[in-house]
Order: C-alpha cells, then sequence, then structure tokens
C-alpha cells in the first residue's frame, strides 16, 4: 500500500518564498503530519524563510533546525528542558505550572473560538511570578470572514501593551497589512503558506489487486452486496493513514476526473472501490486520484519532481 504526495518542487517553492517576501512578520507553521510533507523535513524549509517555526506542542521540539527559535502554540503543563522554546499560556493554571521556568511566554487572549485563552490580566500574572511575557497571541475561529476576524483582534488592542508583539493567525496577507500601526505584529500562517498553490500538489493512491464481480454477489468485511456487474478495486489507501469516507459518505477517490464508489468505509491499510461495467477502470499498478485533507493524511511516500 502506498499513499503518494507529489509536489513540484519550483511551482511550490515559488508560492512559498512569495509568501515569506510579502509578508513582514512570517512565523512559518509546521506542526501535526507537518502538512503532509513531514515535519522534519518542512522545518528544514521553513528555517530558510524566518528564524522563528511555530510548532503545535512541547512534543514536536525534537529534531528541529538548531538555528531557529520555536514557538509552542499549544499550552503545556510541563516545561522542556530548554529555554530555548517559547511557550503559551492562556490561563492561571499554565502560569502557575511555569512559574520556576526561566524561558519566555506568550500569553493567549480569547477569542470567539472559545478554546484556549484568558482576558489581558493574564499578562500581568503571569509577569507577577517571573514570567518573560514576549507576547499575546488572539486566535479567530475558521468560520466568518477576514474583516470578522480582523474585527476580534483590533477591538483587543487598546487593553495591550504596544511593547508586547501581537501574534495572529487566520488572516489573509493583504488583511494583516491593514492592523492598525499601534503595535508590532506576528502572522502565523501553515496551510496558506505550505499548501496555497494547490496545483502544485497531488495525492494518490495506488490499486493492489482488481476482481471481476457481479450484481448480487457480496464482498468485503462486511459481505456488502455489489452494486453490479463490474470491476472491485483494492486501493492501498485506509484507516491507518487517515483516509475515509467524506463527511457526506462519498467516496474520497477519482480516476480519469470521476469520482469511484466505496464499495464499503476504508478499514486500515486498504479501501474496496467498486467500478461499474463500461466505466473506465485502473489495473493493477496505476494510481488514482485521492480527495483528502493533507494535514489530516499519513503519507507513505513524498515525490518532488
Amino acid at each position: 500500500m502506498t499513499i503518494r504526495l507529489t509536489v513540484n518542487r519550483t511551482r511550490w517553492w515559488n508560492h512559498v518564498t512569495y509568501v515569506a517576501d510579502t509578508v513582514s512578520g512570517l512565523v512559518p507553521v509546521v506542526k501535526g503530519n507537518g502538512y503532509g510533507f513531514g515535519r522534519a523535513g518542512l522545518a528544514i524549509a521553513a528555517s530558510e524563510l524566518s528564524p522563528l517555526l511555530a510548532v503545535g506542542t512541547i512534543h514536536e521540539l525534537d529534531g528541529l533546525p538548531g538555528e531557529v527559535t520555536p514557538i509552542v502554540l499549544t499550552p503545556t503543563l510541563s516545561a522542556p528542558d530548554s529555554t530555548t522554546p517559547v511557550l503559551t499560556v492562556s490561563n492561571q493554571s499554565h502560569v502557575d505550572a511555569l512559574r520556576d521556568w526561566p524561558g519566555r511566554v506568550i500569553v493567549k487572549l480569547v477569542s470567539d473560538m472559545q478554546r484556549y485563552g484568558a482576558d489581558v490580566s493574564l499578562v500581568g500574572a503571569a509577569q507577577r511570578v517571573g514570567l518573560r511575557t514576549v507576547g499575546v497571541s488572539i486566535h479567530p475561529p475558521l468560520a466568518g470572514d477576514d474583516d470578522a476576524h480582523r474585527d476580534q483582534i483590533v477591538r483587543q488592542l487598546p487593553d495591550i501593551d504596544p511593547s508586547l508583539d501581537v501574534w495572529v493567525s487566520h488572516l489573509a496577507p493583504t488583511t494583516y497589512e491593514t492592523l492598525p500601526d499601534s503595535h508590532r505584529y506576528k502572522l502565523r500562517l501553515g496551510t496558506y503558506l505550505w499548501h496555497g498553490d494547490r496545483e502544485a500538489l497531488r495525492l494518490e493512491a495506488d490499486v493492489l489487486e482488481t476482481r471481476p464481480v457481479r450484481a448480487g454477489m457480496t464482498a468485503g468485511y462486511r459481505l456488502t452486496e455489489v452494486a453490479g456487474d463490474g470491476t472491485m478495486l483494492m486501493v492501498g489507501a485506509g484507516t491507518a493513514n487517515n483516509v475515509v469516507a467524506l463527511p457526506d459518505g462519498r467516496s474520497p477517490f477519482h480516476f480519469h476526473r470521476t469520482r469511484l464508489a466505496l464499495h464499503e468505509p476504508p478499514h486500515m491499510h486498504t479501501s474496496m472501490v467498486f467500478v461499474p461495467a463500461g466505466d473506465a477502470c485502473p489495473g493493477v499498478g496505476d494510481w488514482v486520484d485521492l480527495q483528502r485533507p493533507l494535514t489530516q493524511t499519513h503519507v507513505d511516500e513524498l515525490r518532488w519532481i
């Protein structure tokens, strides 16, 4: 089984460097599965764009290039051994847990997302226990448009000490440029930076076996009745790589620009796909396009062309 991500290197890097050259205060984000590229390799690319690099948790600090300063986005109740990373605090419990840690912190302020965050008084609480507070972070939800995201940031600015950097996300670079000049800003970018030119990326899975089937037969883990005469494909992608049906139940696979039908939900390392007789049908060793968010997919092979 193989899930392969093919990247047009020149086109992809042209987009990435264009963003880096035009966004003042850019902080590349390299977290989770590394946006499908893998964290280690993507961190090296990010180190060419900025001296700062945002990661998801303290458990993603290993293996980063030595020349970057990591920014840990998710709060922690356990301080790392190193004081190089900049940690995030968003409530008094985080402050108390880090009170003896001599490193730097950013205070996350509450937004409409209501996930992490406190009011600006947490800045004073962090400073009173000796934490070196270097900024505040405002993280609007994905829902809503750019103007709504900007408004959530701007309405908090009067209460924020201008000596602190304001770290923001979920803003288009053009909107980011319109933030008031009363403060200094940092813009965290992940998906837009790494996936902004979708034409540079192609996600595929290989066909491992084909089997002729007839209407009325049963097949699969659940012995599901076959939809008609045709061919059953065994595609090398399943839940082990976080390949599942789309939210509406449709198949994530395409061949010759036609959506293929799932025979039953993907399972572990294989998806069973039904192709009706007379339709274009791939053979063993062929590749089918896979429609999945790269941030949620475990890629087996990364190919640069």
